[in-house]
């Protein structure tokens, strides 16, 4: 069973935390076998386009910016007057990366009726990284490019791009932290409000609100897997409590995988229909994993703040990149100017430091402003390296048509592994179309009744935590995962991520998890005669 000792050092940590601690043991695991890590979400694929692409355009901005200034290891800034032809000059006909940036160039100012010599120039800049970022909050070609993006993969047909607002951000992560510490400066959200949060869900949605500097009170909308992870009529109905400020979800879910389907959508907007005042933000960093994903911000733009990371698309979770959409009618900008005067009074002197008329500074701008505590507002903004390359990906998609083949073959990745793991384990694939089959929700109690027969598995649920499970896991078979409940999930749930090994590893995941599940059953003193046993269980 799990040792004190565990028990008094984690017992409180949360589960990233607790996974990280979990790797060590691992790597030095008692039956010498292979590490296997498949807890944290972080994909082992890149996009090689647009990073390509990166270098060569940042190769033709340092020969343009020898044309300014050229003396040895210095040289000057790039012109922008006919920088569009000098590129197209420059590029190789015969180079896939070229022919990207040339078809690139040709749906900006085609489909996005762009200039080509200033759409250029700022992506040549913004690759050198030779300025500060310009507008703070979005390069202004880049936060086009963005929006189209967003608007293609998340929210379909929606006309919503040119209505849509875009703050880039080092990441999802730091949108979350943003837009928590925003909503609090601006008195949107106070201690002691009431926020809804649909579970299971990432963690940080989980954690962040119990901070003494929130110090929040979370309200769980509970999505059940034997309702395909769907939020209910009934749950969603809670929403229509006034006293409730916000609600928080992750769309796809994570851990749990799935997109909500049109069903519950149109349940959502029903309840915003009567609460004009619910503030909403949906995190949609595995939408692009659902065909035809359609992102609350689709049903309810006026309500909803949307974080997205290109960071498990692209594989690109070290570049940090991701952002904040904003519709530009919004209900974070008409509950400003609700706010009681003693509070508009120190936001007006707060603000008036970077704008002379303070209570016309929309939220997303205080957003960016406030992510460099005001004061640093004038240097503000994600790195413009860091937006270029955010826009070449969105690019890549962008230019196809129809299909995106990149796309496509990521989804195949991530389903083949994780239809070798259930197999291993003797669980069928669940090929709903809303499942992303980014992760999966093992059930270590249900797993056991299907294998040992429901005494055991009862046995099982008195007799043992989740974490021990996850614990001896770790320490005899080297397989790292996160325990479901740290997001909110079912007690005695194991997190297993599809994205960050090799394909066939997911079956030895799986094997191990049995061989463990078989010296629990070896060592409660159950009969072998009187259960069925899973003949799977083999060695690496």
């Amino acid at each position: 069973m799990l040792s004190k000792v565990y028990e008094r050092n984690y017992d409180m940590m949360g589960a990233f935390e607790i996974s990280a601690h979990m790797m060590k043991l691992a790597q030095n695991n008692a039956n010498g076998s292979t590490f296997l890590n498949a807890g944290r979400g972080n994909p082992n694929w890149i996009n090689t386009l647009g990073r390509m692409a990166f270098c060569r355009l940042m190769q033709f901005g340092i020969e343009e910016s020898k044309n300014t200034i050229n003396d040895e290891s210095i040289a000057g800034t790039p012109i922008e007057n006919g920088i569009a032809k000098r590129l197209v000059r420059y590029l190789n006909e015969e180079d896939p990366t070229d022919m990207f940036i040339k078809k690139s160039i040709q749906y900006c100012t085609i489909e996005l009726n762009m200039r080509a010599d200033r759409l250029v120039k700022e992506l040549v800049d913004a690759i050198l990284g030779n300025n500060y970022p310009v507008p703070s909050r979005c390069l202004t070609h880049i936060e086009k490019i963005l929006g189209m993006f967003m608007e293609k993969t998340l929210y379909k047909n929606s006309g919503l791009a040119a209505k849509t607002d875009i703050f880039p951000t080092e990441g999802g992560t730091s949108s979350i932290v943003y837009i928590f510490d925003s909503l609090k400066h601006n008195g949107l959200l106070n201690e002691g409000d009431k926020v809804a949060i649909n579970i299971p869900i990432f963690t940080p949605y989980i954690q962040i609100p119990k901070l003494t500097n929130f110090d929040l009170v979370p309200m769980n909308l509970s999505s059940l897997e034997e309702n395909n992870w769907q939020i209910s009529k009934e749950e969603i109905e809670k929403l229509k409590d006034p006293s409730i400020k916000a609600f928080f979800l992750v769309n796809p879910s994570n851990p749990g995988s799935h997109a909500l389907d049109d069903e519950t959508l149109s349940y959502i907007a029903d309840v915003v229909r009567e609460r004009k005042d619910l503030m909403i933000i949906t995190d949609d960093v595995y939408g692009t994993f659902v065909d035809g994903f359609r992102s609350v911000y689709e049903i309810a733009p006026y309500n909803t703040l949307l974080v997205y990371s290109y960071s498990k698309l692209y594989g690109a979770t070290g570049w940090r990149l991701g952002l904040i959409a904003i519709n530009k009618d919004n209900v974070y900008d008409d509950l400003i100017k609700k706010l009681p005067e003693e509070k508009k009074k120190t936001l007006r002197y707060d603000y008036s430091i970077v704008t002379n008329e303070p209570e016309k500074m929309r939220f997303i701008d205080r957003i960016c402003a406030d992510s460099r505590s005001i004061g640093l507002y004038h240097t503000s903004g994600l790195s413009t390296a860091q937006q270029a390359l955010m826009a070449l990906f969105s690019l890549s998609h962008l230019i196809c048509e129809g299909n995106d083949p990149y796309f496509d073959v990521t989804k195949e990745i991530i389903a083949k592994r994780y239809s070798k793991l259930h197999h291993a384990l003797g669980l069928p694939d669940d090929n709903d179309k809303t499942n992303t089959k980014y992760y999966s929700l093992i059930n270590i109690y249900t797993l056991a009744g299907r294998i040992y027969g429901s005494e055991f598995e009862q046995y099982l649920r008195e007799n043992m935590d989740g974490d021990d499970f996850m614990l001896r896991l770790s320490q005899e078979e080297g397989v790292v995962l996160m325990m479901g409940e740290g997001f909110g999930a079912m007690e005695g749930t194991l997190r297993v991520s599809q994205a960050n090994l090799n394909d066939d590893q997911y079956e030895l995941v799986g094997y191990r998890i049995l061989r463990i599940l078989k010296d629990y059953f070896n060592e409660s003193g159950f009969s072998v005669t009187k259960n069925k046993i899973n003949e799977k269980q083999k060695n690496d």
